[in-house]
């Protein structure tokens, strides 16, 4: 009965996010942020009686309501997120998916108001898309990486750092320390999350140096510069080799979402193979997860 419950309400979910106005691309951002202020802002006691018609009654009429008189709310925390390097169209709809989740899990015993609870699945849908874009090999697949990705802005604001300044050596040693990962890893998200699209792009032109170069200790040796490069070169070929095992289709959209300077949208790569925005992101999802296990699996039999 209760799987029968949880396919309902997934189809509720698509139903809804059929409904729903969204960005094609960054370049309709402002006609978006003019469409969504058209929907109302519900009073506590409309909020009410939505939550109980659709804890109740299942009805789906109300979830919509509910969750386009937040789509405001979701934009907003979005756009908070537009430096990371990532299409921001994407983003919001990624803010979206999470709001449509809090309106699912949300009932009024939780004593808060709608945009209280949905802030927080709205930001946990933005940071896993996040860290499900960046470097399959480096970026997110570890503990670690996640705290740093978490933490960091808190840790720099706490200690009076310019969110927008590098750190100092005996910073990002402090923050090294604090969170208990290495200091390369701390200045490499500490660039990540100050805007670098990637690290893994030539510093001019005539320099075939990468930026990732530059975020290793200036005391480093030349020995240990060229161990760097060549774990970059043994990890990036493992990378391509399981990306070779993927489905032509499945490739295509790893490379031009998540291995590119200049990611795609979602209805960009919809529109090539003729399919939803929504199933471009089920197969993204699922292409990343399938290559990640390959990846782990071949450093894991390698070593």
């Amino acid at each position: 009965m209760e799987n029968v419950k949880h396919m309902s309400d997934n189809r509720n979910l698509v139903v809804i996010k059929s409904n729903l106005p969204a960005p094609v691309n960054d370049n309709s951002l402002a006609a978006y942020m003019e469409k969504i202020k058209n929907f109302p802002v519900l009073t506590e006691e409309q909020e009410k009686e939505l939550v109980n018609k659709l804890q109740q009654n299942g009805d789906v009429q109300a979830a919509q309501v509910l969750v386009t008189s937040h789509l405001r709310l979701a934009a907003k925390i979005a756009l908070t997120y537009r430096k990371y390097g990532l299409p921001l169209a994407d983003i919001i709809s990624e803010a979206n998916i999470g709001l449509m989740q809090a309106v699912k899990k949300f009932d009024l015993s939780k004593k808060v108001r709608l945009a209280t609870y949905a802030m927080w699945w709205i930001k946990a849908a933005i940071n896993d898309y996040i860290l499900r874009s960046w470097s399959l090999v480096k970026i997110g697949t570890s503990v670690a990486q996640k705290r740093l990705f978490y933490n960091l802005k808190r840790i720099k604001a706490r200690l009076g750092i310019d969110e927008d300044k590098g750190l100092a050596p005996q910073e990002a040693k402090a923050i090294a320390k604090e969170l208990v990962v290495n200091e390369e890893d701390v200045n490499e998200m500490d660039m990540r999350l100050g805007g670098d699209k990637s690290l893994n792009v030539a510093v001019s032109d005539d320099d075939e140096d990468e930026k990732i170069d530059f975020v290793v200790d200036k005391s480093q040796n030349i020995e240990e510069k060229l161990a760097c490069k060549q774990e970059a070169a043994y990890k990036n070929a493992i990378l391509h080799k399981c990306l070779a095992q993927l489905n032509d289709r499945e490739q295509y959209i790893v490379k031009h979402r998540l291995l590119t300077e200049e990611p795609m949208t979602l209805n960009e790569v919809g529109e090539k193979f003729g399919i939803s925005r929504e199933r471009v992101r089920q197969i993204e999802e699922a292409a990343f997860k399938k290559l990640q296990n390959l990846v782990l699996l071949a450093i894991k039999v390698k070593k």
